[in-house]
């Protein structure tokens, strides 16, 4: 079995349909390590401990993350169902950026970015990283957000573990088209 079906049911599972696994994820998104691994038993999914480790560790988006103890293991951002992450609240940079295709461009510039299925928008502060991200549907468009003055207007921004920069809503006032 491939590593990117390992990560795309877990990622499946930790972001969006828990009990499809038979998980059972705490309020910071949070479930055990041996759930996980019995999960991918049941599904007839060969994924032992250095498979898991393997997935966690080469993901290049570092969607997932263990605890301290290697005792349980969560997604990082991208949740459609409710967890309550415990990222901090903090003050963003001048500019984040946004990847997406320009199908998607005319909506975005009439309404503003919003989560769609998920809680928040992902903004990053790498041009490049962001043009990974629009690239996975075709032709990527990079979109800035003018992210210090939003947070200046009261919208608050928080940063993951893998400096993904999350906020609830993006009003177009405050994206400006980049590339191309």
């Amino acid at each position: 079995m491939s590593d990117i079906r390992r990560s795309k049911t877990l990622s499946y599972w930790l972001r969006h349909d828990p009990e499809a696994g038979g998980l059972t994820l705490d309020p910071q998104g949070w479930t055990d390590v041996d759930a996980v691994l019995a999960a991918f038993a049941r599904e007839r999914m060969a994924c032992d401990w250095l498979d898991l480790l393997r997935v966690v560790g080469n993901c290049d988006k570092q969607r997932f993350e263990l605890s301290g103890d290697t005792a349980r293991i969560r997604a990082r951002q991208g949740h459609s169902v409710e967890v309550a992450l415990d990222w901090p609240r903090v003050a963003p940079p001048a500019l984040l950026y946004h990847g997406t295709v320009a199908i998607f461009l005319p909506a975005i510039l009439t309404e503003g970015l919003k989560p769609m299925r998920r809680h928040h928008v992902h903004l990053s502060q790498s041009i490049d990283t962001a043009t990974r991200v629009g690239l996975r549907r075709g032709a990527p468009v990079i979109l800035a957000v003018r992210a210090a003055d939003l947070a200046a207007a009261g919208r608050a921004f928080f940063v993951t573990s893998n400096q993904v920069w999350l906020t609830e809503m993006v009003p177009p006032a405050f994206i400006e088209r980049l590339l191309p």
